[in-house]
């Protein structure tokens, strides 16, 4: 129940949860973890986007600056010449279009061009960023990305005390430190005689001693002690000279780095700690560690920010959340993470679930290459959805789509209300469309509810060929929008519809069946647009919904569809047929 009745509005759009919605991942860049470079072309960026909206996604995120671990940040100018003409093409198509990225200039000029939709890896940090998306009706997404996207906690100054009986306080702590050293140094020595000690002690940066192994080599550490204690600007200094950024194609080389990016040093640092992994012999009691202190720090900064938002302006039903798997995370903070998912839900607004070929993923399916771990991915979205995640982000939209087509159908009963269109101006036009409701009807998980009258109208766009028969049915279904316009398409072929190239656009047709609306579906794309974006033009559409709800003009307008007066209409009804 919770799930169905949360909504998400993004600009525009308004996105309901009765079904879980896939977001494709659509990376415009040269360096991405598992597909860099494959839609770096915007022209094949744009083909895969309406692919993956033909195949079944509800949204395409599009991004232009990689945060794999150890990427090379991207300026604002280069990540927007590589995803604004992506953008403005797929909205264009009807889509709705994320934007991801953490630059408030690109997030400007992606809403201008039709995204409805910012996701910032940064959890909306930035002031100028929220200042933004205030003044804007855009959908947000609010990720947490670990330590980076805590708030700088800000600490009181301490005033130093220079007197005298403070001078020779701190010379008796020196004192007793130095008589402290001396004594253990005889234990130190007689330890390393034991243990067959041939090197010296190796001094650790900033002074800290440490004691040379059995094996002579200082045992490697994931963190330098100087980052480790460094505030965070030189933190990020560091990592760039301990660990330099693979390096990148000639594209992303064009941006410098900012000096003080805490987000790429971050990634960077995660990058480090995997390849520098020390087993432990340390034992532990458990497999993985205690929830609480995890969620508390995930939670928190969700549930602050999303407030943060609210007070700033940015009403709540725009706000979705994600726990940002893979940012600033171990393997098994992410599984925690992923566990506790009902918990997140609770929070009660829209929940992502983005752990689409994470490390994470791999290292729990045991599958080491990013691009193969598609299944394993469907599995962890699988057991988020069901404790009531209400998007999954994923790569393989067409794969994603087809399992959780399968699933839905037998997990959860759903019939929802649709609209067909029914014309036909060749042979027998009122069998022909009385054949085609009884199709329908036969169609897997779909029932006929209700018909309309059959009627006569002017033929629309190619006026010079005979009057059609039109009719509209009402159906109950509960396949995806995609699967049941497949139908469709197999009833026209049945009755000798032809869709070949060589067929005239508008031209005379034995039968037609279009797709008008389904119950909380919106959908763009080549395929399938949804609502019909041009019902509102269509006499001979609207006339015949009358006979099934009141007010059609009004209620189409209500779902964001322009309606245009009778007289301004095209395929005007000229008369009734009869019924079905």
């Amino acid at each position: 129940m919770a799930n169905d009745s949360k909504t998400w509005r993004c600009g525009k759009y308004e996105l309901s949860f009765d079904r879980p919605r896939i977001m494709g991942v659509l990376n415009v860049t040269p360096d991405s973890f598992s597909d860099g470079g494959e839609h770096f072309d915007p022209d094949a960026a744009i083909e895969y986007g309406l692919t993956m909206l033909d195949a079944g996604a509800d949204i395409i995120d599009v991004g232009g600056e990689s945060t794999r671990p150890g990427f090379t940040p991207v300026n604002p100018d280069e990540e927007a010449r590589r995803v604004l003409p992506v953008v403005r093409a797929l909205a264009k198509e009807g889509a709705i279009v994320s934007i991801d990225t953490r630059h408030v200039a690109v997030a400007k000029a992606a809403v201008r061009c039709g995204a409805s939709i910012v996701n910032d890896v940064t959890g909306f940090t930035d002031p100028k960023m929220v200042e933004f998306v205030k003044t804007s009706t855009c959908g947000v997404i609010v990720m947490h990305a670990g330590e980076v996207a805590a708030p700088a906690r800000t600490h009181a100054t301490v005033q130093l005390d220079t007197s005298a009986a403070a001078f020779v306080a701190e010379k008796a702590r020196e004192a007793a430190a130095e008589a402290a050293r001396e004594a253990e140094k005889p234990a130190r020595r007689r330890r390393g005689k034991l243990l067959g000690e041939s090197k010296p002690e190796a001094k650790l940066p900033g002074g800290v001693v440490q004691p040379s192994l059995p094996f002579g080599e200082p045992e490697p550490t994931s963190e330098p002690a100087s980052e480790q204690e460094a505030p965070a600007a030189e933190q990020a200094t560091a990592a760039e000279t301990v660990a330099p950024a693979p390096e990148a194609a000639p594209a992303a080389t064009e941006a410098a780095s900012e000096p003080n990016d805490h987000l790429a040093a971050m990634m960077r640092r995660s990058a480090r700690r995997e390849e520098a992994y020390v087993p432990t012999s340390q034992l532990r009691r458990f497999t993985l560690p205690d929830s609480a202190p995890i969620m508390r720090r995930v939670m928190g900064f969700l549930s602050d920010q999303a407030r943060a938002l609210i007070h700033a302006g940015v009403s709540r039903d725009r706000i979705c959340i994600d726990p940002g798997p893979g940012f600033g995370k171990t393997a098994n903070e992410d599984i925690v993470i992923q566990r506790e998912t009902a918990k997140m839900a609770s929070l009660g607004y829209p929940l992502m679930c983005a752990v689409s070929r994470k490390r994470f993923v791999g290292a729990v399916s045991g599958v080491t290459e990013a691009a193969e771990r598609d299944a394993a991915t469907f599995g962890v979205c699988l057991g988020a959805i069901q404790a009531g995640a209400n998007i999954v982000r994923v790569h393989d939209a067409a794969g994603f789509a087809q399992f959780l087509n399968g699933y839905w159908a037998v997990a959860k009963p759903q019939p929802r209300r649709a609209f067909v269109a029914v014309g036909s101006n060749l042979g027998h036009r009122c069998d022909n469309i009385r054949a085609a409701r009884d199709m329908i009807a036969e169609i897997p998980l779909t029932c006929v509810s209700n018909s309309s009258k059959i009627y006569e109208s002017e033929p629309a766009y190619e006026t010079r060929q005979d009057a059609f028969a039109n009719a509209v049915i009402e159906i109950k279904t509960e396949l995806a929008p995609l699967v049941l316009l497949d139908e469709l398409m197999k009833i026209e072929a049945e009755l000798g519809r032809d869709r070949s190239k060589k067929a005239k656009a508008n031209g005379p047709r034995t039968i037609d069946l279009d797709l008008l609306w389904m119950d909380g579906e919106t959908h763009g794309g080549k395929k399938l647009r949804l609502p019909h974006p041009l019902i509102g033009e269509r006499d001979f559409v609207l006339v015949p919904l009358e006979d099934l709800m009141h007010d059609p003009a009004r209620f189409f307008r209500y779902n964001g569809v322009e309606v245009k007066e009778p007289e301004d209409r095209v395929g005007h009804i000229v008369g009734e047929l009869g019924r079905m």
